[in-house]
């Protein structure tokens, strides 16, 4: 048994979500609730990405709940965070879905101003939910959002990667290594059982993302913070959508490729070492993008 509550451990998330418990969650990995005593706050939901856990999202977390006051919610994924992932088995994007939506009704319990925000695939989410979810009626924060994938190796494009990714040939491809490597805080690879779910939720994005124009714009505020060297998530996805939104109300930080950032660094304050090892780069430009948020909040 876990002899003590982890710092914000958000123990009603394991009850509501039977697959998760203290103890077959890694340490780092837990999901994490901060909320105000008192009076109404607004409130923020953040996502962590594929492979990845809430610790990703916790400095940003962090930053909205001491310094712009809002309460704050960080949701685990299923298949996500585990001690034994079991190759990420039984994974379903409708439970994904289902893991956010309860992170946005307890922030309504609180709350009625609510945003929602995210990493690559917690983007992708984030987005999907602010479009659909009329509960989300704050803004739609988008850290390398996985609106689409990137071209990679051999010519394969994003476009043929999504399609390859929601047939059988995922779990061909799936070579079934495992998945708890050196970085305490997410998986040593994407899995590609996850991955297939994230394809389809693309499909789903792009299908919305498709039902608006500049006559007919995406109605919400924007802030998205995306990397000009990200090789995982196309940031030709995040124009394309700026292109059919508010232009008001869509706030676009972009770290040129000069900096270096890889894609999941882009929310990370402080670098990931582990037994004296670098293995996660933190984002030269947090603090900037941060005073961005803050003015983009006050808009």
């Amino acid at each position: 048994m876990v002899g003590k509550t982890r710092d914000h451990e958000w123990l009603d998330y394991y009850g509501r979500f039977s697959y998760f418990s203290p103890d077959n969650v890694r340490d780092g990995c837990y999901p994490r609730i901060l909320e105000h005593p008192g009076t109404e706050r607004k409130a923020v939901v953040l996502v962590h990405g594929l492979s990845d856990s809430p610790y990703f999202m916790t400095a940003i977390g962090e930053y909205f709940f001491y310094q712009l006051g809002y309460n704050v919610y960080i949701p685990l994924l299923q298949c996500h965070g585990l001690k034994e992932p079991d190759g990420m088995e039984g994974v379903e994007l409708e439970e994904w879905k289902a893991n956010v939506s309860f992170a946005v009704n307890a922030a309504v319990s609180r709350s009625g101003d609510i945003s929602i925000g995210g990493l690559s695939t917690g983007g992708t989410l984030s987005f999907y939910m602010g479009a659909v979810n009329p509960k989300v009626n704050g803004a739609v924060y988008l850290f390398s959002a996985a609106l689409d994938l990137a071209g990679g190796p051999f010519g394969i494009t994003g476009e043929l990667k999504e399609i390859l990714l929601r047939t059988f040939l995922a779990d061909l491809l799936d070579n079934n290594q495992p998945l708890i490597g050196e970085n305490p805080y997410r998986y040593n690879h994407i899995d590609l059982d996850g991955a297939a779910q994230l394809a389809r939720l693309i499909g789903e994005t792009d299908s919305l993302t498709g039902g608006f124009s500049q006559k007919f714009p995406f109605p919400k505020k924007v802030f998205a913070a995306h990397s000009e060297c990200d090789t995982t998530a196309d940031i030709t996805a995040i124009e394309k959508l700026q292109n059919v939104s508010v232009q008001e109300q869509f706030s676009f930080f972009r770290i040129p490729k000069d900096y270096g950032v890889a894609h999941a660094s882009v929310v990370l304050k402080e670098p990931i070492v582990h037994d004296g090892k670098l293995l996660e780069n933190a984002n030269p430009e947090f603090q900037n993008m941060m005073d961005a948020i803050t003015f983009f909040e006050r808009l």
